[in-house]
């Protein structure tokens, strides 16, 4: 089994539940017989504060040429200030709804439980002698399903709110109706602090049998089939459920009360979706099938396995995919069953969300991509309100950390004072880029956000240093400081980078005068620095010195995601990263840590670095039973970043692409001697299978346009010509 996981067992921990989702509504299945759970989350399911509503940014910006002055002269803790004396604010955190029950009579006869999903289809079934229960989250319809066939004699259904975190003032209200074979059942909830609630639905249709209503929900017996549609809607009072109930109803017409049927029609209107997409791209490492048939939990305990790296490879793409449509992946993805959510379950742009959806344009997933962009979309407007209010600027400044529901830097602190990073737009519209490179077609968006941003920085790179070139301050690196320095400094690397990719990505899309005169305002950015250690440093500033104990690694942000500094092009600059990497070390054991490493690693050709990051990962005991990860070893916090980026490491290490190069094997691990990976994206515009072994590789390059490219292989270099529909082989 590649394209799946299955386990022995019912999920007893929410962790360990079976994911299904369409980017909106998700589902965690613990597929339980005698109390067959599903949890409902949704992208838009956050709690308000309890606090003000108002998530102003601080207005800053008649400070700022103060501090400036005094972080020039050598002030090195003047930033430590420059707030409006806010204490630290939490965004909203992301919550599960409620979940759906299905619980059989006592007393039944216990039998073995095998739960299982199908990538391929996202599907998810629980299997108890003669009982079936099968749960997908719809992409065309956007309703959860859950059909069960053979329930058993008598079972209960309900909706239930009390999960774990659950605020005990959380006001609750149900309702029943039911009409022949339908029974609509409702749940209200409405936060303790304000007017805003959610409404849960679930449309159920049986075959035969008979429904009464109980204290909770209702009774049915002797039914052979079950169908459970379900929705949730987050709003702002009091709301009719009748027009959401009519809209469950019209899914299931046409099916003449059959549920059988109308599960047939909706499972195949949204596996034509959801499998397109998934199997775009697979890897096929070899494994032995008697590894591939093993449990999910067991095949954890092998992980030197290739099996294992295919599955993860596999999960990886099927959660990233069914946790983005109307937004990307949240620090959990999409999921939960806790309401104590670590870190709100937000959106952290400074490297959490960037890895999670670094394999989107090379994993052909532009459902993810789209999904991003509808996340930029509905942030502008609070990101040119931080522009103005922080730094007194035209365009746009990204926060750090966000809800989903605003774009305003309201998050940080003295320690933390994220509301100084300016180089998170570059790194949430690179992925945008590289999609229009992929495609080979340009998105007006995307350029007016690129304008937007050179203008940021026309308005607020002003400031000079010695040398005359233009000094970035206040300059900030996540989440560290320098030596001999504080929090906000001047010239982190990462500022630089996205400055000057920025300002260029911008004038290749201007006219002649303004590109000239932003190209003219990239060149007066400041050099990258190389330390006393021989490494990239991660400020270019007198006396700052690095702090190499530190999960984040941002000052290799020209490396990976940008390719400003490679080992063909820049390769003194190269050695240099490849040697701040070493000296790099891995703090508190962060996931997001160890595979951003890896991606660097692979960007530099480190083949061993790269076996290193995935090694930590896969020994350290990150992943749940459900193949979703966590953020700490011993599978401490729920968090979907290693599950997300796994793909995006092992793609990376073997083929890289910009526009006029294609890389294969730069970093192949160890424990991936042979092998073969279809379907990978070029951003020249071709389509790329590549098969391995020792000594030996075959590339067959698919182009969908014209293109002339380096190809750089461990054969060496060479050039090639593409032509749009005619196929390619490069082979050793």
């Amino acid at each position: 089994m590649i394209h799946g996981t299955w386990e022995p067992a019912p999920a007893a921990r929410w962790e360990d539940a079976f994911l299904a989702g369409n980017g909106r509504h998700g589902a965690l299945v613990h597929g339980d017989p005698e109390d067959d759970r599903v949890t409902v989350t949704h992208h838009t399911l956050v709690r308000p504060d309890g606090g003000s509503a108002d998530t102003a940014p601080p207005r800053l910006a008649a400070r700022l040429p103060a501090l400036q002055d005094a972080l020039l002269a050598g002030d090195a803790t003047a930033a430590e200030t420059f707030t409006d004396g806010r204490p630290l604010r939490w965004v909203q955190p992301f919550h599960p709804g409620f979940r759906t029950r299905v619980r059989r009579t006592p007393g039944t006869p216990a039998l073995p439980v095998r739960r299982s999903v199908d990538f391929t289809t996202g599907v998810v079934t629980g299997v108890c002698g003669e009982r079936r229960s099968e749960v997908f989250v719809s992409r065309a319809d956007d309703v959860i399903a859950q059909y069960v066939t053979a329930p058993g004699p008598s079972v209960e259904v309900d909706l239930d709110h009390r999960l774990p975190g659950a605020p005990a003032d959380l006001a609750i209200g149900r309702g029943v109706t039911t009409a022949r074979r339908e029974t609509v059942l409702t749940l209200r909830a409405r936060y303790p602090d304000g007017p805003l609630g959610y409404t849960g639905l679930t449309l159920l249709v049986t075959d035969t049998g008979r429904t009464t209503v109980t204290a909770s929900g209702v009774r049915i017996e002797g039914a052979g089939r079950l169908l459970m549609l379900t929705r949730v809607r987050r709003h702002e009072g009091r709301i009719d459920p009748e027009e959401d109930a009519e809209a469950l109803r019209a899914l299931a017409a046409g099916g003449g009360a059959d549920p059988a049927a109308v599960h047939a029609r909706l499972l195949a209107r949204h596996a034509a979706l959801h499998g397109a997409a998934y199997r775009r791209v697979a890897l096929d490492l070899g494994a032995d099938e008697a590894e591939r048939a093993l449990p999910g939990s067991e095949l954890l305990r092998r992980p030197r396995s290739p099996a294992l790296l295919e599955r993860l490879f596999a999960a990886g793409r099927y959660h990233l995919l069914s946790s983005s449509g109307m937004l990307p992946p949240r620090l959990p993805g999409l999921w939960t069953g806790d309401w104590d959510t670590a870190w709100s379950g937000a959106f952290t742009t400074n490297a959490n969300l960037n890895l999670q959806t670094a394999s989107a344009v090379a994993a052909d997933l532009p459902e993810v991509t789209e999904a991003h962009a509808a996340l930029v979309e509905g942030q502008v407007a609070g990101w040119r309100e931080n522009a103005r209010a922080i730094f007194g600027a035209r365009g746009i400044v990204v926060p750090s950390h966000t809800d989903g529901t605003t774009g305003h830097t309201y998050h940080f602190s003295r320690e933390y004072p994220l509301h100084l990073w300016t180089a998170g737009a570059d790194w949430l519209l690179k992925p945008l880029v590289d999609h229009e490179e992929a495609t080979g077609r340009r998105s007006a968006r995307t350029s007016a956000l690129l304008a937007e941003l050179a203008a940021f920085y026309e308005d607020f790179l002003t400031r000079t240093g010695p040398d005359g070139r233009i000094a970035i301050v206040p300059s900030y690196s996540p989440e560290n400081r320098p030596t001999g320095g504080s929090w906000g400094a001047v010239n982190a690397t990462m500022d630089i980078a996205a400055a000057r990719h920025a300002l260029h990505a911008a004038a290749d899309r201007a006219p002649a005068a303004d590109a000239a005169r932003l190209r003219g305002l990239a060149d007066r950015l400041p050099p990258y620095r190389v330390n006393d250690d021989g490494a990239l440093a991660e400020w270019a500033w007198p006396g700052l010195g690095d702090r190499y104990e530190h999960r984040h690694l941002s000052h290799l942000y020209p490396v990976w995601p940008l390719d400003e500094i490679d080992p063909y092009d820049t390769p003194v600059l190269a050695r240099a990263a490849r040697r701040a990497l070493e000296l790099r070390g891995s703090e508190n054991d962060s996931a997001h840590g160890h595979l951003h490493h890896g991606l660097v690693a692979a960007r530099l050709g480190d083949a061993a670095r790269t076996e290193d990051a995935l090694d930590r990962i896969l020994t350290g005991d990150y992943f749940h039973a459900s193949l979703m990860s966590a953020h700490y070893p011993a599978r401490d916090v729920y968090n979907a970043d290693a599950a997300h980026a796994l793909p995006a490491l092992l793609i990376e290490a073997l083929l890289r692409s910009t526009p006029g190069r294609l890389v294969l094997l730069p970093a192949p691990p160890a424990r991936c001697p042979a092998g073969r990976i279809t379907g990978l994206r070029t951003r020249f515009g071709a389509r790329v299978d590549l098969s391995w072994s020792p000594g030996a590789y075959r590339a067959v390059l698919r182009p969908d346009r014209d293109a002339d490219i380096e190809v750089r292989s461990p054969a060496g270099t060479t050039r090639l010509v593409l032509r749009k529909g005619e196929e390619n082989v490069i082979r050793s």
